[in-house]
């Protein structure tokens, strides 16, 4: 591209940014990030084709500037992790609600298909859930006591070995958008498959409701972070396929950014799903009253963190959204 078209493409783009960094009222923190990504890699282009020109030099002087302006001087609120999890994500991935719920229905059809195949084919299950599974639990099953699986191992080592391999899969999730949405969709899929495959088992032996009491205790939080994992790898894989009016270059960095972001507000909700399954799901003889009172509480959390507060929060106008937060 000639520098004058390229100069006339990008011009009042430029002269916006510009003026959005010298306002004296604060600009949208998104957008100034966002420009200021645009500005870098226009740079990075003039860089490559237009040395030493005026326009290099025009771009150099106002990455400069904007970042004197983003960097000088930033104070950190001391409670800038609690800031995150209790405002900035929520507020953040109410955005993101329709790509949460074409995750959860990809995860849901293949669940449907792993207990479709497991009924109409009985080696479908140890093919997803292998021969040693299969055999230890049938032995509990023959025992009365279907969920005894999870009394082995120390409760440290459970917890700790469980979280580490759940935010392993979490991750993995959103890693695999790098491949596009197509990557994470597999993750979802296989993951569907098994859990349709492994509540299937429990039904054909008669002790589903039995299995289901304690499994669900810390499955709900372990399936529904799982799915929002997934949701950030879609997120990821959609700025690949769809970058809209971006660059492709810059679309899949904002959309790897704001992925990052959905899968690290899964991590406490790991670590809690193995706590539970580490320190509570051990105790099959548990109360039906108690099971339920664990998963439903398990249940609203998911809810109301991913689904309800987010909306919450992005209906409030500026002045009770600063009340709320103590400003």
């Amino acid at each position: 591209m000639r520098e004058a078209a390229f100069v006339k493409q990008n011009k009042e783009k430029w002269i916006a940014f510009e003026k959005a960094i010298n306002l004296k009222s604060n600009t949208n923190p998104d957008e100034l990030a966002e420009g200021y990504i645009q500005l870098t890699n226009d740079l990075a282009y003039a860089q490559t084709y237009y040395e030493e020109s005026k326009t290099l030099l025009y771009l150099n002087a106002l990455a400069s500037q904007a970042h004197q302006k983003i960097y000088k001087n930033k104070k950190e609120s001391r409670n800038r992790i609690v800031d995150f999890w209790a405002f900035e994500f929520p507020l953040f991935f109410k955005q993101y609600h329709k790509t949460l719920g074409v995750a959860f229905l990809i995860f849901m059809a293949a669940t449907a298909i792993g207990v479709i195949s497991a009924l109409n084919d009985a080696s479908f299950l140890r093919l997803i859930l292998g021969d040693a599974y299969v055999n230890e639990t049938l032995n509990n099953i023959a025992k009365g006591d279907p969920a005894a699986i999870y009394k082995g191992g120390s409760e440290i080592g459970t917890f700790l070995g469980i979280t580490i391999n759940n935010i392993r899969v979490g991750f993995l999730a959103f890693a695999f958008g790098v491949i596009t949405s197509i990557g994470t969709s597999y993750i979802l899929f296989s993951n569907g498959v098994m859990l349709g495959a492994f509540i299937t088992f429990f039904y054909t032996k008669g002790v589903f409701f039995e299995a289901n009491k304690q499994i669900w205790l810390h499955g709900t939080i372990e399936i529904s972070v799982i799915i929002i994992a997934g949701c950030a790898g879609l997120i990821m894989g959609n700025s690949i396929l769809f970058p809209k009016t971006f660059s492709r270059r810059v679309s899949f960095m904002k959309g790897a950014k704001d992925g990052l972001k959905v899968v690290i507000s899964t991590i406490p909700f790991f670590i809690v799903a193995g706590f539970i399954e580490g320190f509570i799901t051990r105790y099959t003889n548990m109360p039906t009253w108690l099971a339920a009172l664990i998963i439903g509480v398990s249940l609203i959390l998911i809810v109301f963190y991913y689904l309800l507060y987010p909306i919450f929060l992005n209906r409030l106008d500026d002045e009770k959204l600063r009340s709320l937060k103590g400003e």
